[in-house]
């Protein structure tokens, strides 16, 4: 009995090493090892640390990336240079479902240059850790010149408790700011991300663990996370106003920095008559034009764009990011406002729904 115990352990630890040297061929998504490197409140990758992104249980769309010196998902390593544009913002930036040259950074250094594009793009972030990076580029980088992507959730994203925070946040009851740090990985998880097999169960399948455990657990887990908003517009209109102006005086200001915003708008429902459902994003734009901030609305280019061709603006039925196509839009749109501002202060910022 207990031999035979033992052969079929055997077996399976064998099925299992085949596996996983099987999926270590295939390119399988490989562990990010986010932490905090080179500022106690930015999350982002060992500088020229080198991992490979796919998506879904076929590995679709595999790019294999590098990080720069900084640990940002760009190859263009950061040096001060005040002549740079910096581009904040999170997933929409760092945009690692695209190769380099499809990404708003490429599209926009194609348009800027000579002048470089820092793109400092960190995924599962919003408004105040936008801030964090803009400061620490003019602090570090000598940048004065900045575009923010911002997508129309990142003003609910930007309470605590949200799960797209990196560092400083709002409380969501009183709005008074706090700091919402990402735990370290523990020695499980260290382990296991080390693994083809566990990375493609976790990452590609997005198998739970906590989810399948929470079964057998007779004590509920404490709620760490308990503000759970429903959508992007889902924040009363007192809080956006004090929430937007708390990003606002978040940004370096002062030292002749320009800033550009531009509005992102929702690509689903553009071609439909009227496209009003939005007060959340509206309001943003309105605070931004009355704070004598210039503004881009996507919604005209992308509508224009859609009814000419009838493409997609997205990556895919799979992912709702720009595509190479939108990027370009956006970044023809942001290097002529850069110019039409050269020598004035003013703010761009890009913002996008889910």
């Amino acid at each position: 009995m207990i031999r035979s115990l033992i052969h079929s352990l055997f077996g399976v630890l064998l099925a299992l090493l085949a596996v996983e040297a099987v999926l270590r061929l295939l390119p399988v998504s490989t562990s990010t090892k986010t932490g905090y490197y080179i500022h106690p409140l930015i999350l982002n990758y060992p500088p020229y640390h080198e991992f490979i992104v796919s998506t879904g249980w076929n590995l679709r769309n595999a790019q294999r990336h590098r990080a720069n010196n900084y640990g940002f998902l760009t190859h263009r390593d950061f040096v001060p240079d005040p002549q740079a544009v910096a581009l904040i913002g999170d997933s929409f930036v760092e945009a690692n479902m695209l190769a380099e040259g499809d990404r708003l950074s490429g599209q926009l250094q194609s348009q800027l240059a000579p002048r470089p594009v820092f793109a400092l793009g960190e995924p599962g972030t919003s408004l105040l850790d936008y801030a964090v990076r803009a400061r620490f580029a003019r602090e570090h980088f000598g940048v004065r010149d900045f575009v923010f992507v911002i997508e129309r959730g990142d003003v609910r994203e930007t309470l605590c408790g949200s799960g797209n925070i990196h560092g400083p946040c709002l409380d969501p009851d009183t709005l008074e700011p706090r700091t919402e740090l990402q735990p370290p990985a523990g020695l499980t998880k260290r382990i296991l991300r080390e693994s083809a097999l566990a990375q493609y169960l976790f990452s590609q399948i997005k198998i739970d663990p906590a989810a399948l455990l929470r079964p057998l657990r007779t004590v509920p887990l404490p709620q760490i996370n308990s503000y759970r908003p429903n959508g992007p517009e889902d924040v009363p209109l007192e809080k956006v106003d004090r929430i937007v102006e708390r990003f606002f005086s978040s940004l370096p200001r002062g030292s002749g920095e320009r800033l550009l915003l531009v509005f992102d708008s929702d690509r689903d429902h553009l071609l439909e008559t009227p496209t009003i459902g939005a007060p959340v994003r509206n309001r943003f734009m309105q605070l931004a034009q009355q704070t004598g901030i210039e503004i881009v609305d996507t919604a005209p280019l992308f509508r224009d764009f859609l009814r000419k061709t009838g493409l997609s603006l997205n990556v895919g039925p799979f992912d709702k990011h720009w595509n190479r196509e939108a990027n370009r839009l956006v970044a023809e749109a942001v290097a002529i406002k850069i110019e039409a501002i050269k020598g004035a202060s003013g703010v761009v910022m890009i913002s996008h729904p889910h």
